[in-house]
């Protein structure tokens, strides 16, 4: 019976520290459904607070780039005689405040606080794609904390069945029916003994993915846990989009989403701005003007006669002569910046198209999958764990082919939950995909 009490001790063991932690839980954990991990991750993003900051930035500097320079101005005594100081000994000698202002080339300021302007307008698009990322990276670490936490709950179950059949072992090899070998006892402990180490691994795998999520949620304690009261098949809407005929209206219609995307229209704000960009690198061609004055301030002659105080004006233009070695090359940078920012675009294209339709050929084919285990192969690895175990309790079967029937069974229903999960995580990609279908949806209302 030695067996037996080393499994009963275990199992004890176990069940206090499941006890331990649940009620350390009660106490201090926050719990999160899918919907609410999103919500609260979304909230404390401290990116979304910093691109509010980045785009105040950019406005507050087209404000000042759509200014002119600050005039000049100085003041200077001119033709002072160094041998007598005296300001009115010479005619040239005299006061002089002067007053310069230049001007942009062409429209070089209003076009600079436009490029400004539309690079702050990225960050809205930015923000909206963040989110939509974040919905997706927080439901992938929500969804996997799930998949630890179920499937822990689906082997427990399972474990009170793989004890009987241990004690059924030991029982059978000390009575006299002779009908379990030594071996057969070895094996059942073994896989309870595997079952357990199973539980470790998951228990390890679901603390790593709640301490991932706890980054996400900002919390510093990663004292949460996953609401298992929810309906996993309802986490997460299927777009309307996804499974429907793959014909031209679809491709159409997924083309005119993906174009209103986010990150694709946030690449076209920066495209805007490589535009602007472009207009304002030909201004470089364009004169720059400047004008000045000065007021000569001239004291009496030696004689006290009045003289005349002097007024100056003046025009100067800053000629733009050498093109071919400054200004072409000017013009033909900003030229070359836009355009790598149109490839940076069709590259985005490519890869939201073809994200999508990995990530909706992976959900039908689960769905595919789901439909077998729901109809067939759950039913089959029940019905014939039953028999095995039926079979072998009325002294015809194998002992062995029991183990491997509930094995079967068990790993059918992770399996089963694994479907369920990763069909879920398909759709978090999906919805990432299609984050401006319902914005279209709406304006089509209008």
């Amino acid at each position: 019976m030695i067996f037996k009490n080393e499994t009963t001790h275990r199992r004890t063991l176990t069940v206090l520290t499941w006890l331990c932690i649940s009620l350390g839980a009660d106490v201090i954990a926050d719990e999160y459904s899918l919907t609410q991990a999103i919500h609260s991750a979304q909230t404390k993003d401290p990116w979304l607070t910093g691109s509010k900051y980045r785009q105040e930035h950019l406005q507050a500097m087209s404000v000042s780039a759509g200014t002119l320079p600050d005039p000049t101005i100085n003041f200077s005594l001119i033709n002072l005689p160094l041998d007598s100081f005296d300001f009115g000994s010479e005619s040239m000698t005299q006061a002089k405040v002067g007053f310069s202002q230049t001007f942009s080339r062409g429209q070089t300021l209003s076009l600079r606080q436009k490029k400004l302007e539309e690079l702050s307008r990225m960050q809205p698009f930015a923000r909206e794609n963040r989110k939509a990322h974040v919905a997706v990276q927080v439901s992938h670490l929500w969804l996997e904390a799930f998949r630890s936490q179920k499937t822990v709950a689906l082997i427990e179950q399972d474990r009170e069945l793989f004890e009987y059949l241990v004690e059924l072992a030991q029982s059978s090899y000390t009575s006299t029916s002779g009908r379990v070998r030594q071996q057969d006892v070895l094996r059942a402990q073994l896989e309870l003994t595997r079952i357990e180490d199973r539980l470790t691994v998951l228990q390890q795998q679901g603390e790593m993915q709640l301490a991932q999520l706890s980054e996400w949620l900002g919390n510093e304690q990663y004292d949460l846990r996953i609401k298992m009261s929810d309906d996993l098949e309802q986490s997460i809407t299927k777009p309307n989009l996804v499974g429907a005929a793959a014909n031209i209206q679809k491709r159409q219609r997924l083309a005119e989403i993906l174009n209103q995307h986010p990150k694709i229209r946030s690449i076209n704000q920066k495209i805007h701005a490589g535009e602007t960009g472009v207009k304002l690198a030909k201004q470089t061609y364009k004169p720059q003007w400047g004008i000045n004055a000065s007021y000569g301030l001239r004291g009496n002659d030696r004689q006290g006669n009045d003289r005349s105080d002097l007024l100056s004006l003046g025009l100067s233009v800053n000629l733009p002569l050498f093109t071919n070695t400054h200004h072409d090359k000017h013009v033909q940078a900003a030229t070359a910046e836009r355009e790598s920012i149109k490839t940076e675009r069709a590259l985005a294209l490519r890869q939201l198209r073809s994200g999508f339709d990995t990530s909706e050929v992976r959900y039908l084919r689960l769905n595919n999958r789901k439909t077998l285990f729901d109809t067939r192969l759950l039913k089959e690895s029940a019905e014939r764990s039953e028999a095995a175990l039926t079979a072998y309790t009325n002294g015809n079967g194998d002992f062995t082919e029991v183990v491997h029937a509930r094995i079967g069974e068990l790993n059918a229903r992770i399996d089963a939950l694994n479907i369920d999960v990763d069909i879920q995580k398909s759709l978090a990609q999906i919805q990432y995909f299609l984050v401006a279908q319902s914005a279209l949806a709406g304006d089509a209302n209008e």
